[in-house]
């Protein structure tokens, strides 16, 4: 088969995987802010930020550095084992200090204790399937990958109905009813991590057969050369953290205490709509990662990966473009109204997104030379301008300050990695392409959003006529890569 239409097959199982356990986790949205008021989710909003950041801790680039190990090892059941006695002990000494620490934790984030407790044991379950869900995606097995994160948030999202719509219901109907003793009043934001945490514990078991059937034979100088690969990406993922969560975090910090919790709810509402974008590119991730590095020796790899890049930024164009067009449609169907006020930043979280979701495919080059230094660097980059523009300016323009962080730290660390590569691993992009179909996306899109005020028949019009030279310009070419075998 066509190794690119095989890429592609295996990016829409993963795209599955992906796009739709997030697009269930979209109907808890209107669930969480149509039940909390704008200050509880933001404070559950900051939590999960929290656990975003530890989550990236106690993986510390032990997933890229798998796929880069096991793809070039001979043995590759010592990579296993190696990488899960590493995750395991890891993650054991985390549980042990966090127990230890939990108060002064706490006490320092200005979190209840008992959703400390909650974040700890969510943060320890999900870096034991790090490993596991790295195999399957290494030894191309996307279905039960998909199956497996599928069933993580069908649990999560029908213990959060259960919880948060059904139970109540119930006991209002019925207070002597059997379930009683499972309900506490104003306990919603407990419902929701113990949710989580469930879900979590049942992935755990879903992927404990590779842990049952590892030899657990520890190579240490296996492992040292691992971490020698993985230290970088390690910082290039804490960075990445920054730059995707930190907001929520210093909107509720540097903001006036009256409105922070509030202003950081609907932030973080509204940002939510940019997440369609980080599917699709969270999705095309998921499958050309493994395919960088599994055909880095074969002869001339840029020319595929120059490809792939051009089929990305088409798809992310439409993609910018329809979310920006529909965005008043979305809001009415995943946002409470009190949170409609930030929309405002909806183009430009969607936009740095997408410029992400570009740096990740010219990412290629200091993946497959070893060269993880040079991601840390440009991530630690993008994290200043995060950091910098978020402490300079949310106290005088707000969460606005947040969105065009995020766009100019995205843009930025997307910029960079281009002109690096160039040196280090030229690759034959299309850039006058990439040029073409990203500009007029992004006019198109601030046309329809700010020019036209949302109109949305003027919008589907732009759309339309984007889709329209796409198909002209792009036909034979992705006809060739689909139906050719």
């Amino acid at each position: 088969m066509n190794p690119l239409k095989k890429l592609f097959q295996q990016t829409a199982i993963y795209g599955l995987a992906t796009v739709l356990p997030r697009m269930l986790n979209f109907l808890l949205l209107p669930l969480y802010t149509g039940i909390l008021v704008t200050a509880g989710y933001g404070e559950v909003s900051v939590i999960f930020a929290w656990i975003a950041i530890f989550n990236v801790f106690l993986a510390y680039g032990m997933e890229t550095a798998f796929f880069r190990f096991y793809n070039k090892n001979p043995d590759q059941e010592k990579v296993v084992s190696t990488s899960l006695i590493s995750i395991l002990a890891t993650t054991l000494l985390f549980v042990s200090m966090a127990l230890f620490f939990q108060t002064k934790m706490a006490s320092a984030a200005d979190i209840d204790l008992r959703f400390v407790r909650y974040a700890i044991a969510i943060i320890a379950l999900d870096a034991f399937v790090i490993i596991p869900f790295a195999w399957l995606r290494a030894n191309e097995k996307p279905m039960n990958y998909a199956v497996i994160k599928i069933a993580n948030v069908a649990i999560n999202l029908g213990l959060n109905l259960f919880f948060l719509v059904v139970l109540p219901g119930m006991l209002e109907n019925n207070p002597d009813s059997i379930c009683a003793w499972m309900y506490r009043p104003d306990f919603e934001i407990s419902y929701i991590f113990i949710s989580n945490l469930i879900a979590s514990g049942v992935t755990f078991l879903l992927m404990l057969p590779l842990y049952l059937k590892s030899n657990y034979v520890f190579d240490s100088a296996l492992w040292k050369r691992m971490m020698n690969y993985a230290w970088p990406v390690l910082l290039a993922g804490v960075a990445y953290t920054i730059n995707e969560v930190f907001d929520k975090i210093l909107l509720e910090r540097l903001l006036p205490e009256d409105v922070a919790k509030s202003e950081t709810g609907m932030y973080a509402a509204c940002y939510k709509l940019g997440m369609f974008m980080t599917l699709f590119a969270t999705a095309f991730r998921m499958g050309i990662e493994p395919f960088f590095f599994s055909h880095a020796e074969t002869e001339n790899p840029q020319k595929a990966y120059a490809q792939i890049t051009n089929y990305f930024v088409v798809l992310g164009s439409i993609i910018l473009l329809a979310i920006v067009v529909f965005a008043d449609v979305l809001k009415v169907l995943f946002i409470d109204e009190d949170y409609w006020e930030a929309m405002s930043v909806v183009p430009l979280v969607l936009l740095g997104s997408f410029f992400l979701g570009i740096y990740h495919n010219l990412s290629v080059w200091y993946k497959v030379t070893d060269k993880t230094r040079y991601g840390a660097f440009i991530s630690i980059v993008g994290a200043i301008i995060t950091i910098g523009i978020n402490y300079a300016f949310i106290p005088k323009i707000g969460y606005m300050a947040s969105a065009i962080a995020t766009l100019l730290a995205y843009g930025t660390m997307m910029v960079l990695s281009y002109y690096l590569g160039r040196s280090h691993y030229p690759v034959p992009y299309n850039f006058r392409k990439i040029l073409f179909y990203l500009g007029i996306s992004i006019m198109f899109s601030a046309l329809s959003f700010y020019v036209f005020d949302r109109n949305l028949y003027i919008g589907s019009v732009l759309l339309l006529v984007f889709l329209a030279l796409v198909y002209k310009l792009e036909n034979d070419i992705l006809r060739k890569v689909f139906l050719k075998r």
